[in-house]
């Protein structure tokens, strides 16, 4: 399956039996990132997130008394 990274529109080709491909497949709403951009981006983040001025707004999880 050929795919294309949508950062820097880098053409790869991935196992079309993969795991990844048939998430691509099924729902369109997911997109490729190529490994270069991936580690790019982790990198990046890992940096800011270094810095303590960088603030990662994740929900809340609501737990229950169960």
């Amino acid at each position: 399956m050929k795919v294309q990274c949508v950062i820097c529109d880098k053409i790869e080709s991935i196992d079309s039996d993969s795991p990844e491909a048939k998430r691509l497949r099924n729902r369109p709403i997911h997109t490729y990132m190529c490994k270069a951009c991936d580690l790019r981006i982790t990198e990046r983040t890992n940096e800011r997130a270094a810095t303590g001025n960088f603030k990662l707004f994740r929900s809340k999880v609501k737990e229950e008394e169960w």
